[in-house]
């Protein structure tokens, strides 16, 4: 089984914000692969389901972003999953807007829901990075992150997401170079 987590802060004032690009990605494969209806679980909202042979849990913890790596401790030691059995969709300030990259372990990068994740579960997990680029100063971080998407990012949004919800089966056999490869197909003019 394998643990894929969304990270963003519950409550309809913060669906639209760039910070739960995360909670989108893992809502959209609920959607594209007939995931069970979510259920609150784990100190957040879970949705069992397949893609491929893989079984993959899907949460969206409730804690509120600093505090994800809970629901995710929780979650992985109900199903007795190591660390290598989780993925994070999260946002990412320093990829270009609707682009996606995926890599294994590193740092937070500042990002206090990577940060939470690393402090219960340790590093070695793989993270899907939903590239939101950088509105070009630090000062200007926090505001942009915990913005709303604009109405001209609505499209393009909806493509990354739909995009990776297809090419989800990439990701579910290990198969994270060939997943971005056809993400990036797929995003093409």
């Amino acid at each position: 089984m394998q643990l894929w987590v969304g990270l963003g802060n519950p409550g309809a004032q913060y669906a639209l914000h760039r910070h739960n690009v995360g909670f989108m990605a893992v809502d959209a494969i609920a959607e594209t692969h007939g995931f069970e209806p979510w259920k609150k679980q784990f100190r957040g909202w879970s949705s069992l389901g397949r893609i491929g042979s893989q079984r993959i849990l899907l949460l969206k913890p409730a804690t509120f972003m600093n505090e994800s790596g809970l629901s995710v401790g929780e979650a992985a030691r109900f199903y007795k999953l190591d660390v290598g059995a989780i993925t994070a969709f999260h946002d990412e300030l320093d990829i270009a807007p609707f682009r996606v990259k995926v890599k294994t372990g590193g740092g937070a990068a500042g990002h206090n829901g990577l940060r939470s994740i690393d402090q219960h579960m340790g590093q070695d997990y793989r993270r899907v990075r939903l590239g939101i680029g950088h509105p070009g100063h630090k000062d200007r971080v926090t505001g942009y992150v915990l913005g709303n998407y604009a109405k001209a990012e609505m499209d393009p949004l909806a493509d990354m997401l739909g995009a990776v919800a297809a090419e989800a089966p990439w990701l579910a056999a290990g198969g994270d170079a060939r997943f971005m490869s056809e993400v990036a197909l797929r995003l093409q003019d």
